[in-house]
Parts: structure tokens; sequence; C-alpha cells
């Protein structure tokens, strides 16, 4: 994965680095490409883990700088907003900033204590990238581990189908075989 942490560090793009991320965890990682070409897509979109616990940590820093102290029901509501705002977030540099915006409203914070966070975002982003990468790298992961026998079937079926030569001799044999296990 180590290709994939060096462009995700140097683009800043989980979007970016997605063509490294899926080779990857297809060629080092051997992850079946029917899971890969699915989950890796859909966590450049959506899993930003990185981008999330940034975003909770940057309004709990706001508000010690600011000498706010929130509860802890102030406190869940900056985990679930950023948690949500993360989701939201662009696979694009920077893209945090933006939704960081609604997170420190949830709890009432200063927006203009963004700037604050700018003068270091652009280096605290490749890191973020990077766990954003690595978690969908783990994700295909965890896909895998769970549809190992469904894969599997599949593959026996598509086996089945090229050797038999016809899906209506598939069908047969797997009714035969459903029939037979029941007996």
């Amino acid at each position: 994965m180590l290709p994939a942490m060096a462009t995700a560090f140097g683009t800043d793009s989980s979007s970016a680095t997605m063509p490294v991320t899926l080779k990857c965890v297809e060629e080092n990682n051997n992850i079946d490409r029917r899971i890969s070409r699915f989950v890796i897509p859909v966590g450049a979109t959506i899993n930003m883990d990185g981008t999330a616990l940034y975003e909770a940590v940057a309004c709990l820093f706001i508000a010690q700088v600011k000498g706010v102290s929130l509860n802890f029901g102030q406190v869940v509501v900056t985990g679930l907003t950023a948690t949500l705002a993360a989701v939201g977030a662009a696979g694009i540099p920077s893209a945090g900033l933006v939704t960081m915006v609604m997170v420190l409203n949830a709890v009432n914070l200063p927006t203009d204590m963004i700037s604050v966070l700018l003068t270091v975002d652009w280096f605290l982003d490749r890191f973020r990238t990077i766990t954003n990468v690595m978690g969908d790298a783990l994700g295909c992961a965890i896909v895998q581990h769970m549809c190992a026998e469904e894969l599997a079937e599949m593959d026996r079926e598509k086996e089945l189908l090229e050797t038999e030569g016809g899906t209506n001799n598939l069908i047969e044999r797997k009714g035969d075989i459903e029939m037979g296990s029941s007996l």
C-alpha cells in the first residue's frame, strides 16, 4: 500500500489516488477485482475517516482556544456532525475546510477561527488523505473476507457454465444439487 499512501500524500486527493489504490489492493493485497472496483470508488466518495476525525478534533481545539467549555452533549453533536459532514465532503484537497463550518455552527462556535487552521491545513490534509485511502483499502479487505463464500460460489457457477456450455444446463444442475441436498 506504500505507493497508494505516497500518491495520497503527494496529490492530497482520494479521487486522484484511486487508480494507484486499485492497483495496490488488487495486485499486492490480492483483493478480488469485483470487490475493489466497487468498494474503492464508493470509499473515495463517502469514506472520509481522516476528515471526520480532523473536523471533530479541530472543533474541540477551537473551543479550547476560545475558552468555551463544551458539555457532553455538545461533544457528541460535534462527533456526529463531523462524521456526517465528512461523508458530504468531496475527495479533493482541503474539502474538509468547507464542511468545517457546519461542525462549528452545530455547537455555536465562531467560524472565523477556521483561519487559524488554514496555516496547517495544507499539511494535515495530506495525512487525512492517507487515512482515507487506507480506510478504503481496509474496507476492501473486510468485504472480501465477508463475501468469500459467495465469491467462491460465483466462480464455481461460472466455471460450470463455461464447461457445460449453456445456462440451461447450469439451472438444471443447480436444481438437482439443491434437491439432492434436501433429501
